[in-house]
């Protein structure tokens, strides 16, 4: 493992409108699983091989937030996604690139640009091998979602030692009626109860963010306490 660079930015929030961000980053070359761990359980997420955290001084919104799989009991809401869904095929293998991948990531965000506002930059194949390919190690993988041949999601995870890590889902918005996003996170909990494995990590969640808010609907979770640092203990409550 190699730290390459380490680094702290100043930017406008992502997430909250008329907030400025402070982000901290770490770009490592062959991160360990055990490493990648470490970072993640202290709020860290990773893109690529770039892991980074919001560490702002005057705003705590941003809480990581990991669901209990063990406790997690299906809905019967959750149920009926699950049924509804159940005629999409699914494989799993380690982060790609094709064609496919491409146009299906450029559909999703041009919907998301004309029907919520989502900042759009086009997607070429180096940006998406950066963030989506590269750095996964021995830890990344895709799982591709299939309506007979045609490819209609894709979901980018990290499997690590006690959970999954939840880094991005895009799909096929003429899908909208099976509620992908929900379908695509019940299957990751579903795979770490087989697994025996603790967590799904989310990510942040942020109150008043409608695209991160939805998180705290799924029930029992916890939320990291502070910003510790890679040598400090960590507390989840």
């Amino acid at each position: 493992m190699n730290i390459l660079k380490e680094f702290s930015l100043n930017d406008k929030c992502s997430y909250l409108d008329d907030l400025k961000q402070t982000t901290h980053y770490k770009v490592i070359d062959d991160c360990s699983v055990e490493y990648c761990q470490d970072l993640i359980e202290r709020g860290y997420r990773r893109f690529g091989k770039m892991y980074f955290r919001p560490e702002c001084s005057t705003c705590q919104e941003c809480q990581s937030i990991k669901i209990d799989v063990e406790n997690f009991k299906f809905s019967s809401s959750q149920k009926r996604v699950m049924k509804k869904a159940s005629h999409i095929k699914s494989y799993i293998q380690r982060p790609s690139l094709t064609k496919s991948h491409l146009e299906l990531f450029e559909k999703y965000h041009l919907y998301m640009s004309e029907k919520k506002g989502w900042e759009y930059t086009p997607v070429t194949a180096q940006s998406y091998y950066n963030s989506f390919v590269n750095g996964h190690n021995d830890f990344g993988y895709e799982i591709l979602y299939f309506d007979d041949n045609k490819l209609i999601g894709i979901d980018l995870i990290d499997i690590l030692n006690d959970g999954i890590s939840s880094i991005y889902f895009y799909y096929d918005t003429n899908y909208m009626k099976l509620s992908l996003g929900k379908f695509s996170l019940y299957n990751q909990i579903t795979f770490a109860k087989t697994k025996g494995m603790k967590w799904i990590y989310l990510g942040y969640y942020v109150e008043d963010c409608p695209s991160l808010s939805y998180k705290a609907h799924y029930k029992p979770y916890v939320t990291l306490q502070g910003k510790p640092n890679i040598k400090d203990n960590y507390i989840w409550t």
